[in-house]
């Protein structure tokens, strides 16, 4: 299972991982801050069934919340229906830089 702690956090103005171990502190939470840093960036970390109950109560959210996908940002002139949710596997189109016209490079000299 992969959480998503950051889109959580994101939503509750938490912006970095000492942020994060403070509202943490706040419900009597005290993760290591190597652990919080684990949470943050996503690494496989063991929690305990009653320290999930502390993390979804300092981020004001449920389960559920962290299992959310982060929205990934639409480019502008492609169409919302092809948003697709970080990690989302499959064929994924690269999006031309703005000003480069979409234009194909050359290829390089022999």
């Amino acid at each position: 299972m992969k959480w998503n702690l950051r889109w959580a956090a994101a939503k509750r103005d938490i912006w970095r991982p000492t942020q994060l171990q403070a509202a943490f502190r706040e419900v009597g939470f005290t993760p290591s801050l190597s652990k919080v840093a684990a949470l943050w960036s996503g690494k496989p970390v063991t929690v305990r069934l009653e320290d999930l109950d502390k993390i979804c109560a300092a981020l004001q959210c449920t389960v559920a919340d962290l299992m959310e996908a982060e929205p990934v940002a639409v480019a502008e002139g492609r169409p919302e229906t092809e948003q697709r949710a970080v990690g989302e596997s499959g064929p994924a189109r690269p999006i031309p830089r703005p000003g480069s016209g979409g234009a194909r490079r050359s290829l390089p000299p022999n």
